[in-house]
């Protein structure tokens, strides 16, 4: 039988604020298999980047905190590991694509010295040698006349060639696992196709290697993933295959997130909105976190907190409702 490529089991990650306990990630368990590209899923505040950043041991402490869980990567639990050991690990082994990369790229810096950094880091390569792996790993890519753009600071890059820039980083060392953190949300449809495109091509070139994407676009994930994670109010209300999440959403929340997809048919009509808005973290309800939102919330809802339960062969659902099993095995819409 196959083995995951990482185990999350029980995450917790909470953060410090003036006082208060705010409990970002509560519970969170999945695993990733090999040559898998999994999604998470969720608008913003639903936890999906503080789990990635919890994986990779990046939330800052103070205020933040990994309070409880395990994480298993290749047979060790990266939470229970000296700071230094990780370090070996990040860049290597495991990579992440952050959210924006004007931000995340060093504007001083070049883009030579940027993308050959993590190679010199963990392989001892001269400069040399790493700079012709950093022109193999722009030409991969996209980049044109690599070698040339070395040279040049980010500001000399467009959104899209930043992006390029932030994957090739990411890729250099031919991590067994890559985190893409919301990687096109800055991007225009046509260059976000291409870069998911590419990641893609990447992933199916490094045999055994895998992608969590993380994302609030529900179409990036339908021509992606292969396994989809959604996420509200730090947990985990749905996880099944992107083919069983299409065809037949299960959680209230999910088909609310499904709605607000356009369709052909929909021409002319309002796009359906989830009422209301993602309660602050400080401020969730008692019960099921999402029942101030839900359509077919039920008394128990409001002061119990549904399971995530199996519903049916590799489909988990956080709700009270009772007829999810038979939902899940009907024909999808």
């Amino acid at each position: 039988m196959t083995k995951p490529i990482l185990e999350v089991k029980n995450l917790h990650t909470y953060f410090d604020i003036e006082g208060t306990t705010a409990k970002a990630v509560i519970g969170v368990s999945f695993d990733v298999m090999p040559n898998e590209f999994l999604g998470i899923v969720g608008e913003s505040g639903s936890g999906k980047s503080v789990t990635s950043l919890s994986l990779m041991r990046l939330i800052p402490d103070p205020p933040g905190n990994i309070a409880e869980g395990e994480v298993w990567f290749e047979g060790r639990d990266l939470l229970q590991l000296p700071i230094e050991d990780m370090r070996k690990i990040r860049g290597r082994d495991m990579a992440m694509i952050f959210q924006e990369p004007m931000t995340s790229l060093n504007p001083v810096a070049t883009i030579g010295k940027q993308v050959c950094e993590s190679v010199i880091l963990h392989e001892n390569l001269s400069k040399e040698d790493a700079e012709e792996r950093a022109v193999s790993v722009l030409t991969q890519v996209g980049i044109p006349d690599p070698r040339k753009r070395l040279k040049d600071y980010p500001h000399q890059f467009s959104g899209g060639m930043r992006q390029r820039v932030m994957i090739a980083m990411a890729l250099i060392c031919e991590p067994k696992l890559l985190i893409a953190d919301e990687p096109t949300t800055a991007l225009d449809v046509t260059i976000q196709a291409q870069i998911l495109e590419l990641m893609k091509d990447l992933q199916s070139k490094r045999p055994g290697s895998s992608t969590i994407l993380i994302t609030h676009d529900l179409a990036v994930v339908a021509e992606t993933c292969d396994r989809v994670i959604v996420m509200y109010g730090g947990l985990i209300q749905e996880m099944a295959t992107a083919k069983d999440l299409f065809d037949k959403p299960l959680h209230p929340y999910t088909r609310g997130l499904m709605g607000s997809i356009p369709h052909e048919d929909d021409r002319g009509k309002p796009l359906y909105a989830i009422p209301g808005n993602v309660p602050s973290i400080m401020d969730f309800p008692t019960g099921c976190r999402f029942c101030t939102r839900c359509d077919v919330v039920m008394d128990k809802c409001e002061t119990v907190e549904p399971e995530l339960r199996e519903v049916a062969p590799g489909r988990m659902v956080r709700c009270h409702l009772d007829d999810l099993g038979a939902a899940a095995n009907t024909e999808g819409n």
